[in-house]
């Protein structure tokens, strides 16, 4: 027995002798952190102060554009510090090292997307030195308020720098098209509840179509509610001309959508084919070489060492080849070797672009700015003070051969079948002043984006583009709301954004006519075929419809058929039974905002213009986490005199739980109300709550 013991101890011993190597090892092999009286001194470079508004939004002032972003930097680091840290990891590819296993995928695609390799290699060539002093200057306003909050800071992150900054354009960008659903259908990864989009709404009224004859502009993305792509907002004004106010994502100086003096956008998601999957033939006597115009040629392989939490201080390196061929990053899976081609590939000027629209004084800069051509897709739906609206279906567009199934695999084997030219700007999907008056998207096609008598045609197209052709419920709503009316006044327009319904050609609509004819469930069915469509908080019928329609839609989005309206139907009756002890509880009590100590009934739902997604919880209700988040209502007069209107889902203080403006803005949102945007400094004036420089108590 005494032997047994002390070889238990022994063993033990051991085991944990070799985990402080491996604890030690990792930690002497990882860049020494940098004194923060370094970072700290960076800071007396910068002249800026920080004015918070009554709401905490931050106004930033400076001499400079690379001041400004500074000054951003510092306050959306006092906001949001711990999500833009992880966005930096995240594109570092060293954000398992602190989130364990779960964050090893994205760490293994930064690898596989080249992000670093394209970064050091075009930095100082592509970027101009005035985005590169921003980028600078918003990563030393990050580095200063980590510098002054060391506890808040993850071993790895500083110093942050302007190359960290453009690099998160260069990883995250190609995901709005819909790049990771290519890879996850690629790699056959099933793991997971399927997420659809949640989509966007950009509307722009001229003045021909105003009662008042204003120009009007609505910037409504929807987006989750937290993480690395919630919104967050700001006014930016520096001496040199850069002076916008709308959002911003964690990590990035630049306005994405919003308004400058002039001019504004919103941006709406869309989801051309702009990935391209070849099927590679390999050596049969080497496996690391593929088949090109009939000779083999080798991978390029490169190692990908990414650090993974397994608990405590206990980091382990794991090591795994990426491979590459002259198409792209490479996947080995159990139905055959591929390689990826998409847009954005090798692409690091979208910094670049975003500084240009910011600064854009008329529609020829805007667009000039948009011939960079260095984003890899988005909708803009434009308006500006002269009257113009616009609508432009932006991608990069390889120009692809004809006759060839670019939507199915490819031949690798043909270089002729790589394309390496985009579609030039002037032939890109776009309408400039129609005589409608109007111009919108959400989400949907191109062919539908105002009245159908000023619509783009798709004949104008090549199909080798992969332009979509779906419809939303939204899109539907939008031409029954705003395109049914020839004179829209203020109040109307800001009602149409507030649409809480659901077209009868929608796909909910089409899934209860589905279940319901012939009737499978008589009460129920009389109870969804009298629903208004409505999914306003007092809707009796909103329930039943939406708990059985959605998940019905979220199986058929990822082609999964599985799932019949008759049985989600009956789940959807259990757990209103189950909870609310009827079927027809108000759409409000199931339907929740929660923030905080707010916990209000909130209308909208699931593709509605007021869009509201919700997770479901165990008392059978459901918490919004996206759709509806950034608001902003952007009016130039007939006299071209600006002003706006926002509201943003929370607050400015996204992660401060004490801070008042926690949730400050949470019962406006939900009471569908806006505040006014301060653009000006003599708007801004009694207004303040704060004017400090970074750094300083307030």
């Amino acid at each position: 027995m005494r032997t047994a013991k002390i070889g238990a101890a022994v063993i033990l011993g051991l085991v944990l002798i070799a985990l402080g190597w491996v604890i030690v090892s990792d930690r002497a092999g990882q860049t020494a952190e940098p004194d923060p009286a370094t970072l700290i001194a960076k800071a007396k470079a910068y002249n800026v102060h920080i004015m918070r508004d009554t709401y905490g939004v931050p106004h930033v002032f400076g001499r400079s554009d690379a001041d400004v972003a500074f000054g951003l930097g510092f306050a959306h680091g006092e906001d949001d510090f711990a999500t833009i840290q992880d966005a930096a990891l995240a594109t570092r590819g060293r954000l398992a090292a602190s989130e364990g296993l779960k964050a090893a995928p994205g760490d293994y695609l930064v690898h596989a997307m080249r992000v670093w390799e394209t970064i050091d290699a075009r930095y100082d060539r592509d970027l101009s030195p005035a985005v590169k002093r921003v980028l600078e200057g918003y990563a030393d306003g990050v580095n200063y308020y980590a510098a002054l909050h060391q506890g808040a800071v993850k071993p790895g992150l500083l110093p942050l720098t302007g190359k960290d900054i453009a690099a998160g354009f260069v990883f995250k960008t190609p995901f709005f098209y819909g790049f990771a659903d290519t890879l996850k259908k690629l790699t056959a990864d099933t793991g997971g509840k399927p997420v659809p989009p949640i989509g966007s709404n950009g509307m722009a009224v001229a003045p021909r179509r105003s009662a008042d004859g204003a120009t009007r502009l609505l910037v409504n993305s929807h987006q989750p509610y937290t993480g690395p792509v919630a919104w967050y907002e700001a006014v930016l004004q520096s001496d040199e001309g850069w002076h916008v106010a709308g959002g911003f994502f964690p990590g990035s100086p630049f306005m994405l959508h919003g308004h400058n003096e002039h001019l504004g956008w919103a941006n709406t998601v869309n989801e051309p084919d702009l990935v391209d999957i070849y099927r590679l033939v390999i050596n049969p006597a080497n496996d690391n070489q593929y088949r090109l115009d009939g000779k083999w040629r080798d991978f390029e392989v490169e190692d990908a060492a990414i650090r993974v939490k397994i608990f405590g201080p206990l980091i382990w390196t794991v090591h795994r080849p990426v491979l590459f061929s002259v198409h792209g990053p490479v996947f080995k899976t159990d139905h055959g070797v591929f390689a990826v081609r998409y847009a954005g590939m090798g692409e690091i000027r979208q910094v670049e672009q975003y500084f240009q629209l910011d600064k854009a004084k008329n529609l020829d800069e805007w667009k000039q700015a948009m011939r960079l051509q260095a984003l890899p897709s988005i909708n803009y739906v434009y308006a500006d003070e002269k009257g113009n609206i616009g609508y432009l279906y932006n991608g990069r567009f390889p120009v692809r051969k004809d006759g060839v199934d670019w939507k199915g695999y490819i031949p690798g084997d043909r270089s002729d079948l790589i394309p390496n030219a985009i579609v030039p700007f002037d032939r890109l999907p776009q309408l400039w002043n129609p005589k409608s008056g109007f111009v919108f998207n959400s989400n949907n096609t191109p062919f539908e984006a105002t009245a159908p008598e000023d619509d783009l045609k798709a004949s104008d197209y090549p199909s080798w583009m992969g332009i979509q052709s779906n419809m939303t419920n939204r899109a539907y709503r939008a031409l029954e709301t705003f395109g049914a009316d020839k004179a829209i006044t203020a109040d109307a327009f800001r009602r149409y954004k507030f649409d809480v319904r659901y077209s009868t050609r929608s796909d909910i609509a089409r899934i209860i006519a589905e279940l319901c004819s012939p009737a499978r469930d008589a009460k129920a069915c009389d109870l969804l075929t009298h629903w208004n469509l409505s999914a306003d908080i007092h809707s009796r019928g909103a329930a039943l419809a939406i708990l059985t329609a959605e998940p019905v839609l979220r199986a058929r989005h990822d082609h999964d058929w599985s799932l019949t309206p008759v049985e989600s139907l009956k789940r959807a009756e259990q757990t209103l039974l189950d909870h609310f002890k009827r079927v027809d509880p108000e759409w409000g009590q199931v339907n929740r905002f929660r923030r905080g100590t707010v916990n209000l009934p909130i209308d909208g739902g699931p593709d509605t213009y007021r869009a509201v997604y919700g997770t479901p919880e165990m008392d059978g209700t459901l918490t919004a986490e996206g759709g509806d988040t950034f608001i902003m209502f952007v009016t130039w007069d007939k006299d071209g005199k600006l002003s706006s209107e926002s509201i943003h889902q929370f607050g400015s203080a996204t992660l401060d739980t004490s801070s008042k403006h926690y949730a400050d803005q949470a019962p406006l949102f939900v009471a569908m109300k806006t505040k006014p945007v301060l653009f000006t400094q003599a708007q801004l004036r009694g207004h303040i709550e704060a004017d400090y420089r970074p750094g300083e108590p307030h």
